[in-house]
């Protein structure tokens, strides 16, 4: 059960409700997250906003998901994880790909790189050496990618917080946080 439930109609003002019924438009459903996120209008049109300006970026839809699947497994965020399943596959992701992209591994180089360094930027807080970087840069991720993909770990982030302050509860079909 959720320590903060989603925000309801009565709780938000016509703007974050406008926008609530956007998201939900555009998704064919409002997750509960984005419902939650509502209690605080600045932190749920910074996420949106943020959102739409990487999904503009370099990075596909699949890699941004790939991105996302990391950063949850690290997190242990069991919403963002089961989300990111249901997204993953509309974004054309295998479950094969998926399973590796949480364990931080890929069968194409450039997304092994991606998933290398989004692991690396989650579990050493932000911190990566020299080699880090002239790895992902041998693998062809530029400085351009490198900081897109630092947008996206921090994008990711905020959900996986949320999630887990909030306890959110799980609208979609549920994942295992085990590999």
């Amino acid at each position: 059960m959720a320590r903060i439930n989603p925000a309801t109609t009565d709780l938000v003002d016509a703007t974050t409700q406008a926008t609530l019924d956007a998201v939900k438009q555009k998704l064919g459903m409002l997750p509960n997250m984005f419902a939650t996120m509502a209690h605080a209008p600045a932190a749920l049109n910074g996420y949106l906003a943020l959102s739409e300006a990487l999904a503009k970026g370099k990075l596909t839809a699949a890699q941004r998901e790939l991105i996302a699947l990391a950063t949850a497994q690290v997190n242990s965020c069991h919403y963002c994880l089961s989300a990111h399943t249901a997204i993953g596959k509309g974004a054309g992701l295998s479950e094969s790909a998926m399973l590796d992209a949480r364990a931080a591994r890929s069968t194409n180089p450039f997304n092994q790189a991606i998933t290398t360094l989004t692991d690396k930027l989650v579990r050493q807080l932000g911190v990566l050496s020299n080699d880090d970087l002239d790895a992902a840069k041998a693998a062809g991720i530029d400085q351009e990618l490198v900081m897109e993909i630092v947008a996206n770990v921090a994008l990711n982030i905020l959900t996986n917080y949320t999630n887990h302050v909030a306890e959110t509860d799980i609208d979609f079909p549920v994942v295992s946080l085990e590999l």
